[in-house]
């Protein structure tokens, strides 16, 4: 057997999958051929893959330095799962565990050793003695003083290309600018490596920036409409984590904080707890989440803004890690940006930090497509809008504010340039508090200019015109606003300036009706995650790892009911199908025999018409989705099925001309292959899995 055919049979046999991801099977060959690589993957992308795989192939052990203790675990627990046989050493093991582990390499049993930076010198007879095929360093950018995760144990990696020049290392991470990526390189010593780069585009995650205001009340809300889903909030301190897990337990919610101060054993309990689903909202620093496998996070919200791109992009990057939909959520005050600054002034690095936090800041803000800026900021340049965050749905409103940024100016004057901007909007609303009567402000002339506006909705107009360099922050006199020179421009010349309208979400209050309370369309998804809890307690391991939820999903789309069926799904290889496979299908054809289907077909007819009748009316699918109250996807998938029964329907609002012809001439070079992923890895994630199937739909329909 040739070796690419190999690589494809190990792929099935032990993880399940029929088609690499773009640039696996690549990097792979690579290491095979003894090569030492550097590899950008998104969170998510499949990193670990390229060198667990050439790990079943390579002669000896395969040796992965990982960061986080914690996270061993579970790492070794997909490995087994999978039937890989693997191990970790580190300081959480009794002398029993180590010795067993240390026989079982001797006996030459393991493919995979995972080791923690800290314990290369505990461990180094030992090491030295192994027969070593390959060596991976998993997040990498902590060995870089330019990386947003600097540690300095990383750095004695550096004597591991001296000590085995023949052996390929492969360092991977999810985040690093070039800066970064060249020292890398320059600390491991890999002067020859390899660099690939995959794209950083993760198109099922939709993204979102809100203004910081009444942000539990929207995280509450947020929840409630997610019942069922695991989620991360992180906060910038360990006193938020703590204040916004309390918040939401007063609300019902099992959330538990997460930072640095709590005991080791304590922090490991709660982590454990997460990723093995007993719980399923985390208040964390961000010194939670890195290396975590769990793939069926479907949100992450940042409570705080972010300090830098790189770090915002690799935390979002924990959600939705199997490819289904995931949110993001990301609140927005100008407390942070001066909380931040500060941090940053008294940092070694400052301009670096500073320049960060500036980017960072100016994505917040942004009026274009927010995913376009952060695939621009790390040097992949699309053209296309990508539909799935808040400025591409909703594109911000511009209007005139001259005379409303007059006003704001005015104020900032009356009070001599010496108050922060919490006085100034108080001044500007004419509130009577304490603060403002103590100094007579009711008494000037532009006191109340603004009474008739929300609190907030001033603030935030103030903070445009600070984006906009109308006015200043001075720190140092206790976070004054100050005007600046173009100030004089709107005060005395009238120059024109263009607001963008403030638009605060409302809160979501669905009043309980005679249909909210009838009896739900029983989901086999569920069920089968039910069993799969089940299964992961028995076996003291991360329900994920029995199947990940873009597997159960594919199986509530299929509904496998024999053994053949089953292997046919993504995700299920020969250790898996052995080990559950009996299991899952025993639920699936006893859920199907449950389910009534007279009524399940009357209600999807039902539906489906509902969404036809509004289609021919000439509504978009937008539209439609906002008038039944149902998701987009959703409603395209209704058009998408009525349109394959041969119904009215035009898709051309979900794909153009341009892309179909694209598509037509890939199904040729495939075969006219069924399989979406095979299309959407042929067009290196670039072509969108709704114009894919909407494409395909039309051409078969021609076909036909």
């Amino acid at each position: 057997m040739d070796q690419k055919a190999l690589l494809h049979k190990h792929l099935k046999e032990y993880f399940g999958y029929d088609t690499f991801r773009p640039l696996q099977e690549r990097v792979i060959q690579a290491v095979l051929e003894k090569k030492d690589n550097l590899v950008i993957m998104p969170t998510g992308g499949g990193k670990s893959m390229c060198y667990q795989l050439p790990a079943l192939i390579l002669e000896g052990v395969t040796l992965i330095l990982s960061p986080l203790i914690a996270l061993m675990k579970d790492q070794v627990d997909g490995m087994n799962a999978n039937g890989i046989p693997s191990a970790y050493l580190n300081s959480s093991q009794n002398s029993s565990e180590v010795d067993t582990v240390i026989q079982k390499l001797t006996d030459g049993k393991l493919k995979l050793l995972y080791l923690a930076p800290e314990s290369l010198k505990t461990f180094e007879t030992l090491i030295a003695e192994l027969p070593i095929g390959l060596i991976a360093i998993d997040e990498a950018h902590c060995i870089s003083s330019w990386g947003h995760d600097f540690r300095p144990a990383y750095t004695q990696l550096s004597f591991l290309k001296k000590q085995w020049p023949t052996i390929p290392i492969i360092a991977l991470t999810a985040t690093a600018d070039k800066a970064t990526r060249s020292d890398i390189l320059n600390q491991l010593n890999l002067k020859s490596a390899q660099q690939h780069i995959a794209s950083f585009d993760r198109p099922n995650l939709s993204l979102e920036v809100q203004v910081a205001h009444d942000r539990i009340t929207k995280i509450v809300t947020f929840i409630k409409e997610r019942p069922n889903s695991s989620g991360i909030v992180y906060c910038l301190s360990r006193k938020t984590t703590e204040q916004v897990a309390n918040s939401l337990q007063k609300k019902g919610y099992k959330a538990k904080a997460y930072h640095a101060g709590l005991p080791a054993e304590e922090r490991s309990e709660i982590q454990e707890n997460f990723v093995h689903d007993k719980s399923k909202i985390i208040c964390a620093t961000i010194a939670f989440g890195m290396g975590i496998d769990k793939s069926n996070i479907r949100w992450v919200i940042h409570y705080n803004l972010p300090k830098n791109i790189e770090g915002y992009y690799q935390e979002i990057g924990r959600a939705g890690r199997d490819g289904i939909a995931a949110e993001t959520v990301l609140f927005y005050s100008y407390a942070d940006v001066i909380q931040l600054q500060k941090f940053a002034n008294n940092s070694s690095n400052k301009e670096v930090q500073l320049s960060k936090l500036e980017r960072m800041k100016q994505y917040t803000e942004a009026l274009s497509c927010r995913r376009k800026i952060l695939l621009n900021y790390f040097g992949e340049f699309v053209e296309k809008d990508c539909g799935n965050c808040d400025v591409c749905k909703n594109p911000p409103t511009i209007f005139d504010g001259t005379l409303l940024s007059q006003k704001i100016l005015s104020g900032i004057a009356r009070l001599r340039e010496k108050e922060p901007i919490g006085t100034v909007v108080d001044f500007l609303r004419g509130s009577q508090n304490a603060l403002i009567y103590d100094k007579g402000y009711q008494h000037l002339k532009t006191y109340g200019l603004l009474k008739k506006m929300a609190w907030s909705d001033v603030q935030q107009y103030t903070i445009q015109l600070l984006n906009l360099g109308y006015c200043e922050l001075a720190f140092h006199e206790n976070n004054a606003i100050k005007l600046s020179q173009l100030a004089k421009k709107i005060l005395f010349e009238n120059e024109k300036v263009y607001l963008t309208k403030v638009l605060l979400k409302p809160t979501s209050k669905k009043k309980s009706s005679p249909k909210a309370k009838q009896k739900k369309i029983p989901s086999l998804f569920e069920n089968l995650r039910g069993l799969r809890l089940e299964i992961a307690q028995q076996k003291n391991i991360a329900a994920y790892l029995v199947f990940s939820d873009a597997t159960l999903k594919q199986m509530e789309l299929k509904r496998p009911m024999n053994e053949a069926d089953f292997k046919k799904i993504e995700g299920v290889g020969r250790k898996k199908f052995e080990d559950y496979g009996a299991a899952f299908i025993k639920r699936i054809v006893a859920f199907q025999k449950s389910t009534a289907p007279s009524n399940l077909k009357k209600t999807v007819e039902n539906t489906f018409q509902k969404t036809l009748e509004l289609h021919q009316k000439g509504l978009s699918a937008p539209e439609i989705s906002t008038k039944r109250k149902l998701h987009l996807a959703t409603v395209q998938n209704h058009l998408l099925k009525l349109f394959q029964k041969g119904e009215d329907v035009n898709l051309n609002e979900f794909v153009t001309q341009k892309e179909i012809t694209e598509i037509n001439k890939a199904r040729r070079e495939l075969k006219n292959s069924k399989s979406l992923r095979l299309y959407f890895d042929h067009f290196e994630e670039q072509m969108p899995y709704p114009s894919l199937k909407f494409g395909l739909a039309i051409l078969e329909r021609n076909t036909d």
